[in-house]
């Protein structure tokens, strides 16, 4: 029996999935139509670095689906029954693939993604994606119509709850009654996600933490293959005082499971709402604070783990990604990097943290751990080498944001240096 009959007898989307890759030889990602992950193949070193973000946030990174928005690719995707080839995006660790929208009861149900790295697929296999891109649509309909025998109730409930895949909240309530859920009045999503996929053991023991905490009749938790999803919830006048729990239950988790496991994980608070609707916007932002602090990996630790304080790190990504599209440089800023390689100096995170601190000399030095006379100095210098004004607070929010992305993502900073060579910073 060859794959294709073997596809069509499976009624199981990961065997599948490995099915597929067997039969092409390739890495395979399944996605719903929202972009988040359903299966993958097994092999999970040959994935790039993009789906291997995707496999570990559970969706697939927002400025890798506003890149393909902007090629009309998931606009093609709705429209174009036939596979689509993505070129590479080099920069960003997205190899070559090839896409096929998985279609059911004339809906789309969700994609499948074929890496093809150095050696592209031939016409016989797009049209074998052809075929058996029907049966892959109706098995990732069922993934979100059949209960999961190895869930109890309420956590299928609530994850279709986080999934909005309830038609009214009427029909929630009663299967939620049914089930003896008690439901959320104010909560906030709560999500652990593993850095390293070889670690899951890790989620086990987390798991048991927050299950021995006196706190556990406040919290649902809910798991995935590499993360921990908690809805921490309370009283609908609470205002804020959930948002104070989640940061008490991240606080307890880093004394009890200690410092170094602590940083294995990567932490998302989303904001605290009261609509049950709202359950999966709260689990978004969550997944949303994940992606940037994988995006700029390693995370900072000044970066904010809460969606509300988010904030420019919000659009870090999407900047890397329009000044990269348009080879866009700062002039001011290539001269600081220019002068920290021949010089040896230390400018460029000088600058970064002074705009942080808002000018304020004697917090920077000592975050520099520098005397507040060597500060001045290297201000001076900077002030000499570079046409930045400190009183234009525009100027000063656009640059600190360029920092960002230059202090903390290899690849930006590599573009600037390889520019420097190039002499563009030398006008």
């Amino acid at each position: 029996m060859d794959a294709k009959q073997l596809i069509f007898q499976t009624e199981d989307i990961h065997k599948a999935t490995e099915l597929i890759s067997s039969s092409l030889k390739k890495p395979v990602i399944i996605e719903n139509k929202n972009f988040e992950l359903i299966s993958y193949s097994s092999s999970l070193d040959e994935f790039d670095q993009t789906q291997q973000k995707t496999i570990l946030s559970k969706k697939c990174p927002v400025f890798i689906i506003d890149r393909l928005k902007k090629e009309g690719i998931v606009q093609k995707l709705e429209k174009q029954p036939s596979p689509i080839r993505v070129g590479p995006i080099e920069e960003l660790g997205f190899y070559q693939r090839v896409v096929i929208a998985a279609n059911h009861l004339r809906h789309t149900m969700g994609y499948i993604w074929i890496q093809e790295a150095t050696t592209p697929l031939q016409e016989e296999d797009l049209a074998f994606l052809e075929e058996i891109t029907p049966h892959i649509g109706k098995l990732i309909y069922d993934v979100y119509n059949k209960l999961n025998a190895s869930d109890s109730r309420k956590d299928e409930l609530l994850w279709k709850l986080i999934h909005q895949e309830y038609g009214s909240e009427q029909q929630f309530r009663h299967d939620a009654t049914i089930a003896k859920l008690t439901l959320p009045e104010r909560f906030s999503v709560l999500i652990f996600s593993l850095t390293n996929p070889q670690q899951r053991y890790l989620l086990d023991y987390l798991q048991e933490i927050v299950n021995n905490f006196p706190e556990r009749k406040r919290i649902y938790l809910l798991k995935t293959e590499f993360q921990i999803v908690m809805i921490v919830h309370g009283n609908r006048e609470d205002e804020g005082l959930i948002t104070e729990e989640a940061r008490y239950v991240i606080y307890k988790i880093k004394e009890q499971i200690g410092y170094a496991e602590f940083y294995r994980f990567m932490i998302g608070l989303g904001k605290e709402y009261q609509r049950l609707i709202d359950v999966r916007k709260s689990f978004l932002e969550a997944l949303e604070v994940i992606e940037t602090a994988n995006f700029i990996e390693p995370r900072p630790e000044t970066m904010p783990r809460e969606f509300s304080k988010l904030g420019v790190y919000r659009y870090l990504a999407t900047l890397y990604e329009k000044n990269s599209s348009e080879d866009y440089f700062s002039h001011d800023l290539l001269r600081l990097i220019s002068k920290d390689i021949d010089s040896h100096t230390d400018l460029l995170k000088t600058l970064e943290v002074y705009l942080a601190n808002n000018g304020k000399g004697k917090q920077s030095a000592n975050e520099l751990f520098i005397h507040p006379n060597t500060l001045n100095y290297r201000i001076k210098q900077i002030l000499e080498i570079t046409n930045i004004d400190f009183n234009d607070f525009n100027m000063k929010s656009y640059l600190y944001t360029e920092l960002l992305l230059l202090n903390n993502v290899p690849a930006y900073y590599k573009r600037y240096k390889d520019a420097i060579k190039t002499n563009l910073g030398k006008e």
